[in-house]
C-alpha cells in the first residue's frame, strides 16, 4: 500500500475543511482527486506533504505516518503545489541542481539526475534560460522536474495543468501518464477529460466529505441516475408523443430535428421510439444512447442541496 488516508479531518476555526475522509492509493496507480473549489482537496494534499498537520486522523505514506515521521514522508514524496513556487532569477539547470542538493544529492549523482529530469520533462532547449523567461507551460515542466528530481515514490500534483494552452495540457498529461507507470500519482483537476484520459481511479470530495471512491468505469456505470438518448428525425415532430413513452422524464430539442430524451436508468426506450416513429410516419435518421459523462456524475455528487 502506497498512500493510505485514515479518517482524516482538518478544522480551521469553525470550518471543517476536511471531514473524516478515508481512501487508499496503490503503487503504480494514478488517482484523480476531484471536488469543487473549497472542497478540501488542497488541504488534504498539504497534509499528505507535511505542510499542514491534521486535526485528527492521519495519512500514511509507504508505512510512514505524516505526523510521527514527517522527514521520511518528505523524502518519499514529490509535490507540485497549485501555485508553482519557483526562483525566477535562477537558471533552469541551476535551480534543479539546487533542489537536488536539498535532498542530499551531490556530485555526479546530482548532475546525472538533473540531466535525466531535464530530458524527461522536455527542458533540454530551455535549461540554459532563466526561469523567469519561460512560458507558463515550461514553468510547469520545471515544477514537475523539481518534484521528481529526488526520485520520489509518490507524486502529488495540485492542478498541474491550470492556465496552460491545449498543446501544453496534452504534453503535461502525457508526461504524468508516463511517470505514473511506476510511481503513485495523486493529482487534482477541474478538467474531467484529464481524468478519463489518464486516471485509474477517482476520489471526489464535496464540502470536505468523501462522496465517491472508485475506478473511472465503475463510477460512470454505478452513479448514473438517468439515461440520455439522442433521437434524430428527418422532420420536426410532436415532442408530447415522445413524452408518453414509459420511463421518459424529459424531452428537449437540441438542433436539426434532434431531441435529447432523458429517461429512468432502468428504462430502454428505443423500441418505443421506433414504434411511434413508424406509427406517425416520422423518418428516423439516428438514435443513440449517450454514455453517462463524468461531468454529469461530478455535478450530481457535488450538488449543494
Amino acid at each position: 500500500m502506497s498512500v493510505e488516508v485514515k479518517n482524516l479531518t482538518k478544522i480551521f476555526g469553525s470550518q471543517r475543511a476536511v471531514d473524516d475522509i478515508s481512501f487508499t492509493v496503490e503503487q503504480g496507480q494514478i488517482l484523480g482527486f476531484l471536488g469543487p473549489n473549497g472542497a478540501g482537496k488542497s488541504t488534504t494534499m498539504k497534509i499528505a506533504t507535511c505542510y499542514l498537520p491534521p486535526t485528527s486522523g492521519t495519512i500514511v505514506v509507504n508505512g510512514h505516518d505524516v505526523v510521527q515521521d514527517p522527514i521520511a514522508v518528505r523524502r518519499m514524496v514529490g509535490y507540485l503545489p497549485e501555485h508553482n513556487p519557483l526562483y525566477l532569477d535562477m537558471y533552469v539547470h541551476e535551480y534543479l541542481e539546487f533542489v537536488a542538493s536539498i535532498y542530499g544529492l551531490k556530485g555526479k549523482l546530482a548532475k546525472a539526475r538533473v540531466q535525466e529530469m531535464v530530458e524527461l520533462c522536455g527542458l533540454t532547449l530551455e535549461q540554459g534560460k532563466k526561469i523567469g523567461a519561460l512560458s507558463k507551460g515550461y514553468r510547469q515542466r520545471v515544477g514537475l522536474a523539481q518534484a521528481l528530481v529526488h526520485d520520489p515514490q509518490v507524486l502529488i500534483l495540485d492542478e498541474p495543468t491550470t492556465g496552460l494552452d491545449p498543446n501544453q495540457i496534452v504534453e503535461i498529461r502525457s508526461l504524468i501518464k508516463r511517470i505514473g507507470q511506476d510511481k503513485t500519482v495523486i493529482f487534482s483537476t477541474h478538467i474531467m477529460q484529464e481524468v478519463t484520459a489518464i486516471c485509474d481511479r477517482v476520489v471526489i470530495i464535496n464540502r470536505g466529505k468523501l462522496v465517491a471512491n472508485s475506478d473511472v468505469a465503475s463510477l460512470q456505470a454505478g452513479n448514473a441516475r438517468a439515461k440520455v438518448t439522442l433521437v434524430e428525425f428527418e422532420q420536426p415532430i410532436a415532442i408530447e408523443l415522445l413524452q408518453t413513452i414509459a420511463g421518459v422524464e424529459n424531452v428537449e430539442p437540441v438542433q436539426n430535428n434532434t431531441y435529447r430524451v432523458t429517461s429512468r436508468q432502468d428504462a430502454d426506450i428505443r423500441a418505443s421510439v421506433f414504434r411511434i416513429a413508424a406509427e406517425q410516419n416520422w423518418p428516423l435518421v439516428g438514435l443513440r444512447q449517450e454514455e453517462n459523462s463524468l461531468e454529469q456524475i461530478f455535478q450530481q455528487l457535488t450538488k449543494n442541496e
